[in-house]
Parts: C-alpha cells; structure tokens; sequence
C-alpha cells in the first residue's frame, strides 16, 4: 500500500507540473515511461479482478480505474510534437512521422478510459469486462503501430 501511494504521490506531482508547464523535452521520455507504468499496474490489478486472481473492494477497483482515465489524461504529454525522442526507449519514429494518426490513437483511449472508471464504479462485471476490452484494444492498436518490441539504438 505504501508504495501504491508513493506511486500515486510521484505521478500526481509530475502531472501538477505538467499543468502548469509543458513537459521539458530532456525529461520527457521519464515522465511517459512513469505514467504507462502507474496505468500499465492499475489496468493489471483490474485485469486480475475480472479473471478472480485478486478480489479488489469497489474502492480498490475505481482507485485503479480513476488511475488509468488520469493517466491516459497526462501521459501523451511526454510525447512532443516535432522532437523524434525514439533512441534509449521503444518509442517508435512513426509516432513523430504520423502525429495526427498518433493523437487519434490518443483520443480513442481518452474515449474508452471513461467507461473504465463508469464500470468500476457501477459495479457491474459483464460491464467491466466490456470496458476493460474496450480501453485494452486501444492500447493493442497504439501499441502494434507505434511501440517497438525492443529499445531503439
């Protein structure tokens, strides 16, 4: 539990300055790396529950919810149009090549997110298991077209 909230404490500190201030590019690749590994472990804690490896309390489960719909906010704010930051990390080129592409694949996780954190806290299965879907497809589709399966050299 500790380190849930030092996590949620580092995460939220780092979107309060990015409300404030654009990300700087030399810190970019840090800040993104950060928040899809904060929502990367919530999407886990709910996949867990729907499969019945980890029982969540309604708490528990928008909490982990909630973190996924902030993050998929925040993150794409450690991309920055125009500075191809693809070496040291599997951020692939074409995120910077086809932008406008990119920002859409953005704005359909945006759209599914919500109905994420909806289903967590309707507390309906059957609708959590369609939302949960439907925020992993987004994913899957960003991920095959732009995340490289290894670092980029």
């Amino acid at each position: 539990m500790k380190t849930l909230l030092l996590g949620v404490a580092v995460i939220g500190a780092l979107v309060a300055g990015t409300a404030q201030a654009q990300v700087p590019a030399d810190r970019s690749v840090v800040y993104r790396k950060a928040g899809f590994q904060m929502m990367a472990n919530h999407f886990g804690r709910i996949n867990a529950h729907i499969k019945g490896e980890r029982n969540l309390t309604p708490a528990q489960l928008e909490l982990s919810a909630q973190v996924v719909d902030s993050m998929a906010k925040v993150v794409y704010d450690g991309f920055i149009e125009g500075t191809d930051q693809s070496k040291g990390n599997k951020a692939k080129p074409e995120i910077w090549k086809e932008w406008a592409k990119f920002k859409d694949a953005q704005a359909k996780l945006q759209g599914e997110t919500p109905k994420l954190l909806a289903a967590a806290k309707g507390g309906d299965k059957a609708a959590l298991q369609a939302a949960f879907g439907g925020v992993g497809g987004s994913c899957k589709n960003c991920h095959d077209a732009y995340q490289s399966k290894e670092v980029i050299q």
